[in-house]
């Protein structure tokens, strides 16, 4: 039946030609934005993950960042422990040279022990990045005990459990290990490894200091690393500066060690965290990002539809016009 008041044909070829419409419009976004969801209305869930990722990585690019200023500051304080230890040796070196050394040459080595304990000194108060100093320290205030230093933590990670919550891990280092000077320990035992009290028996850490007295030897007597002096001192006595600079050799060896190994641990991390970052990346290109390919094969065909169905449309509405002929003399 043909009918000038309903053309189904028409109404059937503009339904398919706006279906082919949206269908292209969708594939020409794609295109576009490359991204097969692009908001929420694309994929609800996908997008919502998505969007979840991307602000982790944003967390674990801010992490990265914490690591790089951690591995700066750890790789500060090395180079300032390992020229102390260099100096350190030096002021042994001396100590040596002391014994059975005459008074007047003893006075010479007491200058040059004077001048490595203030270069000493120097080499701590410079070992210093972006206002963070972790071998010259004054605990006078903002931390738990006078003496102590807190531990300093460097942003290593964060994560999300299975719940959704967000949590942060540290590296800690232990800096009350490392430190050389203290400017505000009292006791003898949380003193910097150079400016602490040890008893010259044995190099073990005292609380309170036994001045010693030039020339007479004594079993209490306590020297410093950080002003101990041979001038007048006899034999005896600067045997027993030799034990206290071995002691603190020690301590400042393993202080050296724990930096190194906290220095790969950082290092292991940065790696680890810019691998992972990349993986993140990945997984969210897997949920949302548009097959370029496929769309663009699929563009081909969906403008050809159009053509077919803008004509088809045009066909359909020829029709009615033949229906005039009908009314023709």
């Amino acid at each position: 039946m043909s009918s000038i008041n309903t053309n189904v044909s028409a109404m059937t070829a503009l339904q398919t030609l706006s279906a082919t419409n949206k269908n292209l419009q969708t594939t020409q976004a794609r295109i576009a934005t490359g991204l097969r969801v692009s908001e929420a209305a694309d994929n609800a869930a996908y997008w919502s993950i998505a969007t979840t990722m991307r602000s982790d990585n944003k967390a674990l690019s801010t992490v990265q960042d914490a690591l790089g200023l951690g591995a700066s500051k750890i790789d500060t304080t090395y180079t300032g422990m390992n020229k102390a230890i260099e100096l350190v040796n030096d002021i042994k070196t001396k100590l040596v040279a002391a014994n059975g050394a005459s008074d007047a040459d003893k006075e010479k080595y007491d200058t040059e022990i004077k001048s490595l304990q203030g270069q000493l000194k120097s080499y701590a108060d410079s070992a210093t990045f972006s206002g963070a100093n972790w071998l010259s320290v004054d605990t006078t205030s903002g931390h738990a005990a006078a003496g102590t230093f807190d531990d300093v933590k460097i942003v290593a990670s964060f994560n999300r459990n299975a719940s959704g919550a967000a949590a942060i891990s540290t590296i800690d280092v232990k800096v009350q290990d490392i430190k050389l000077y203290d400017a505000g320990s009292t006791d003898g035992t949380t003193d910097g490894i150079l400016d602490a009290v040890r008893l010259g028996t044995t190099g073990a850490r005292q609380a309170a200091a036994s001045a010693p007295t030039a020339g007479t030897d004594a079993a209490t007597d306590t020297y410093t690393v950080s002003t101990l002096s041979v001038k007048d001192f006899s034999d005896a006595q600067i045997t027993k500066m030799l034990t206290v600079v071995e002691a603190a050799l020690k301590e400042m060896t393993t202080a050296a060690t724990n930096l190194g190994a906290a220095k790969t641990r950082v290092d292991l991390q940065k790696t680890f965290t810019a691998s992972l970052m990349d993986s993140i990346d990945r997984g969210i290109g897997q949920l949302v990002d548009a097959d370029m390919n496929r769309e663009s094969t699929r563009l081909q065909a969906l403008q050809v539809q159009q053509q077919l169905g803008i004509q088809a449309l045009s066909i359909a509405n020829g029709n009615s016009q033949t229906i005039l002929s009908l009314f023709r003399g």
